[in-house]
This record gives C-alpha cells, structure tokens and sequence, in this order.
C-alpha cells in the first residue's frame, strides 16, 4: 500500500517498510529504502515513554535529522497488546519489516520471524544485531567501536607507536545499514520469483570483517597478518599522506609508469637513476628514505600547485580537505550532493543525499524527519482505525 504523501523516488514507491530499529545501523537501512521512494514507516514510543536516543542526539539535531528524512512516524508502546496488535495489521500488507532488537526481544514481544511470517508469507524480514542471530555472543549489546575493535579494523588503522585507532566515522553501523538495505533489495527481487518473502540477517561484527576486503585477503589467502601503516599504503609506495608548504595532500604512485610521470612532475629526474627505486618492491623496502625524499620536495611548493601538477601528469593526487573544504570543492557542488528543501518557515535544511544517481529516477530529499507520531493519525486511519478508536488507543497510552 503505498504512502499518500509524495515519494523520494518512484523507484521503491511500490513498496511499503515497517522499520522498529533504532539508533544508527537500521535507521541508515531505512533511510537508504526512503531515499529511493519506498513507504517508510519509523515505529516509535509514545510521546510518555521516549527517553530519544543518546547515540544520535536530539531529534532535532543535524544526526538524527540525516538519519530520518523521507520517512513517516508511528507512535506505538510494543510492550502492550493492542500495540503489537496496530503492528500486526500493518505487517499483513507490508513487504519489509525492519528491526534491531536483541534476538530474545522480538521472540518476547511477539515480533519475530516465524510470527510474522505466518501473518504475511511474502514478508521480507530483516534483523541487523551486534553478533548475530546465533551463537555464543548473540546476546551481547552491540556498538560500532566494539565491532571495530573485533572486526580487525582498529589493528589496521593509525600510527603502530599509537596503537590500536578507531575510525572517524561508524564505519561498522553505517556498512552493516547498507548491507542490510542490500540484501533487502536482493529478497524483494528473489520474491518476484518465488512468491515467497525470507529473513534477511547481518551483523555489525559481520559487516565489520567484510569491510577489511584486501586485508581480510591477506589472512585468508597468505596468512600474512596485516598490521598497522599509519598514513601509507600497506603494499604499494610511494602511497599515503605528505606534507605540501601548506598543508597535507594525499599522493597515490601506483606502479613503475606512475613513479616515472611522477618523477619528472616533481622535477626529479635523477631518482629515476636510482636502482633501488626502480620497482615497487626496492621502493617499499626503502620507504622511510623514500617517503622523507617526497616530503621535503613537495615542502617547496604550496599544495594547490602540486595537485594540478601532478593531476596534469596523470599521477593520482587530492588535497587532504576538512569537511568544510570537502563541501566547497567544486566537483562535489557539481555533483550535486548536497540537497537543499525548505521548512515551514522559509528556512532551509541541507541534507546529504544519495551518492548514486539514476537517469529515470533519482533519488530526492522530500520530506524533513517527521516529528514524533506526525503520522500516526493518518496510519491508524489507513488501517481501519476511526476517530473514537485512535481517541481511546491515546487515551490508554498505546498510542
């Protein structure tokens, strides 16, 4: 059943989703599925019963607000009967259910796979968990740091005299959302066929070990145990972070034609003399040498001199920006990242929207992050719910 209010997107407008998570992993999920158009119902407590959500910030906040746009809100207190049962009518004509919960939660709530399921068999229910559904640590609470420490990222990132260093974004919270959203996807297309809906599972601690990719390789397939490299590439030099007369650029000279075109950009022809230098390998072993040699050329220019020197050679080369440089670089205005929708007032929100496009339909920012039950009203009365009824579910703190 599809909303009344306008769509992102006529892409997933089709589709209705059910999304009872909270904090970060499943609201990204949802806001992935919201983007591209589909009917995003956010289940929240009652007004009485919200504490918000301190891992976000206020609703009001630029997290929570990025995190929620392009959904509608539903107010429902799960712990009572008729409020497990608003959710039961509403899963009998959806086609996603979203949910974070611990896996004995939703068994006690009476919200889990089998019991849905067998209300709506084309049900795609999908549950994102710090471990897992199963196994020995599947009742463990579960957050993003954590999992970058377990997930191996925390070993491979930073400087080795530091020690372990966590990422400066939740890279575990974010990559199992859209993992999720994904494998969504991927069972909506499988029903097509089948007639069928499924369980769709991930795990922070999964997506995490997924994220590791080349490193998680090297294990696997090499049984080298990857460690950390600070600033510059494991395997590939001269690659990483280095110091301009003004600041940091990133530098990328990958393979022996690269390090030629980036010898003559730095107008160092004579390093192409040296045999030590000649490949990859004799430049990995002398990477300290190496690596102090570029530095104090590229200390004699101003960055912006040396990124279009060597971008102009053909030598991969970018400015080291802080949010606010990223934001006014002008490839990512003209990419368009940046979405600007009004409010009520005549003012404007910039939303960050969806790094893909599609030439038929594109994903927009329609709607700001509804406040808390703006829409419940509106869904009680989509479900059969009369004035009087939605009055006494209010009365009663259900609503």
């Amino acid at each position: 059943m599809p909303s009344p209010l306008e769509p992102a997107s006529s892409a997933l407008s089709r589709f209705r989703v059910i999304d009872l998570s909270r904090v970060r992993a499943g609201p990204s999920c949802a806001r992935q599925l919201a983007d591209w158009g589909a009917d995003v119902i956010t289940v929240e407590m009652p007004a009485a019963l919200d504490e918000g959500d301190p891992h976000v910030g206020p609703r009001a906040g630029p997290d929570f607000t990025n995190l929620n746009r392009n959904k509608r809100s539903l107010t429902v207190n799960l712990k009572e009967p008729a409020g497990r049962e608003i959710i039961e009518r509403l899963v009998v004509d959806a086609d996603v259910l979203l949910e974070n919960f611990r896996p004995q939660v939703k068994t006690r709530l009476g919200l889990d796979y089998d019991t849905l399921a067998a209300l709506n068999p084309r049900l795609v229910y999908a549950s994102i968990s710090g471990f897992g559904q199963d196994g020995p640590y599947r009742d463990r609470p579960g957050f993003d740091q954590i999992a970058q420490a377990m997930g191996g990222m925390m070993s491979v990132t930073g400087n080795p005299a530091d020690g372990p260093m966590r990422a400066g974004i939740a890279v575990a919270d974010l990559s199992a959302g859209l993992f999720c959203a994904y494998g969504i996807l991927v069972a909506l297309l499988e029903r097509e066929v089948s007639g069928a809906g499924q369980w769709v599972q991930t795990s922070l601690l999964q997506a995490q070990a997924f994220m590791l990719d080349f490193q998680a390789a090297r294990w696997l397939m090499a049984s080298e145990v990857p460690v950390q490299d600070g600033n510059f590439h494991a395997t590939i030099a001269p690659c990483g972070r280095f110091r301009a007369a003004d600041g940091y650029l990133s530098l990328a000279v990958v393979g022996d034609t690269l390090w030629q075109r980036f010898c003559h950009a730095a107008e160092r022809a004579e390093w192409l003399e040296r045999a030590e230098w000649s490949h990859n390998a004799g430049r990995l072993a002398g990477r300290d040498d190496l690596h102090a040699a570029v530095e104090s050329v590229l200390g004699e220019r101003p960055r912006s001199e040396w990124v279009e020197r060597f971008n102009t050679a053909g030598v991969p080369c970018g400015p080291i920006n802080a949010i606010d440089e990223l934001f006014d670089d002008p490839q990512v205005r003209h990419l368009g990242l940046v979405q600007s929708l009004e409010r009520s007032d005549g003012s404007a929100i910039d939303y960050l929207g969806q790094p893909v496009t599609l030439s038929r339909t594109p994903s927009r920012v329609s709607r700001h992050t509804p406040s808390l039950g703006e829409h419940t009203d509106a869904l009680l009365n989509e479900l059969g719910y009369d004035a009087a009824q939605v009055a006494a579910l209010r009365k009663r703190g259900i609503i």
